[in-house]
């Protein structure tokens, strides 16, 4: 029997599913992501953007984005891509990131776009997980940009190390 809440999801775009994912996820299991209220502008296979919005919830005294938003920016460009492989697998993973650095380049004064784009290579790991049973790491990169100021120039960096297992 079809289920009726599949129906809807199959009429929205894969960009509206996704945040319908990411408000219900983090309503129920970060309230902080949704306090801070990022949304998936782009999203395939391959990469994902996220914007988080500069306001009042996410401005410093300085009036440009506090680095604690900036790292959940790209807490959840990288684990967006990864909880999206491991969805598509159809198995049991978990994750977490085991460490991550950030260098902060220029002050973010707009709203910030956080780019991930190693879909493909997070999508092996994940196969890997499957296959081997063990603990796999990798690096996962994450760009920061102010895209009304300039859509190429960099306002952070980052890199996130992903540590995914399967369940048993």
């Amino acid at each position: 029997m079809l289920n009726p809440a599949n129906a809807v999801l199959g009429k929205l775009s894969a960009v509206s599913q996704a945040n319908l994912f990411l408000r219900t996820f983090g309503i129920t299991k970060i309230p902080m992501l949704a306090f801070v209220g990022p949304k998936i502008m782009s999203v395939n296979e391959q990469s994902v953007i996220v914007r988080i919005p500069l306001n009042w919830r996410t401005k410093n005294h300085l009036g440009s984005m506090y680095f604690g938003v900036l790292a959940a920016g790209a807490d959840t460009a990288g684990a967006f891509m990864a909880m999206d492989a491991i969805w598509r697998s159809g198995r049991k993973i978990d994750l977490v990131f085991k460490d991550f650095k950030a260098t902060f380049l220029r002050r973010a004064t707009g709203d910030v776009d956080f780019r991930c784009t190693v879909g493909d290579q997070i999508g092996a790991l994940v196969q890997e997980a499957i296959a081997t049973g063990d603990r796999h790491e990798m690096t996962v990169p994450v760009t920061a940009v102010v895209p009304s100021q300039d859509p190429e120039q960099l306002v952070a960096t980052f890199e996130l190390t992903l540590s995914i297992k399967r369940r048993n």
